[in-house]
């Protein structure tokens, strides 16, 4: 039953999504909260971190403004305004990748530090960095060309975002536009 209500609210969003008339900020909400809610529910529900999921609900809400005002940006052009929609999940995904290549979630000895290297994995969450740390005191870096796309992506992202953040603060009807019909805005 469940799947089936998921496929149905995937079609649904697609729907809204492909029609020209949803406004932009309808479409941002579309795409950028059902991963944030699922990522909020673990927390609170299977993690039991009620303030990490306060934190990550706060920090959703104005990367939400950020967005809305960076669509709303009079002079910056469309290849800017989509690029943050590739730069945000890209910087979201290698922050995992980093954050788990020591795999110290496995069972002790089928990690790749000790089965590869002979040391023991350890993560850090920001910034990401994963690594093995041997008996000497010396370590192996895990994960240097997903570290390297991780800052790129997330100092592009930052730029955008604070653009998008400054064009909100500067000009509040900029993110009442974005909730427009589709068809009376110019973005």
């Amino acid at each position: 039953m469940i799947a089936l209500l998921a496929l149905i609210a995937c079609a649904l969003v697609v729907y809204l999504l492909a029609r020209p008339r949803t406004s932009s900020g309808i479409k941002v909400v579309l795409l950028t909260a059902p991963p944030v809610a699922g990522v909020i529910w673990l927390l609170e529900e299977v993690y039991k971190r009620l303030f990490t999921a306060v934190a990550v609900a706060t920090v959703f809400v104005i990367v939400l403004i950020a967005l809305l005002g960076l669509l709303g940006h009079p002079r910056l052009p469309i290849w800017a305004k989509v690029s943050a929609f590739g730069t945000v999940p890209v910087a979201a995904l290698s922050w995992l990748l980093v954050v788990t290549a020591d795999d110290t979630l496995k069972d002790p000895g089928e990690d790749p530090c000790t089965m590869y290297y002979g040391g023991v994995g350890v993560s850090k969450a920001f910034p990401p960095q994963a690594y093995c740390r041997y008996e000497d005191g010396s370590t192996h870096d895990l994960a240097t060309g997903t570290q390297f796309v991780f800052w790129v992506c997330f100092a592009i992202s930052l730029a955008l975002l604070s653009m998008g953040l400054w064009q909100a603060v500067r000009d509040p009807r900029t993110l009442v536009r974005q909730f427009r019909s589709g068809m009376t805005q110019s973005t």
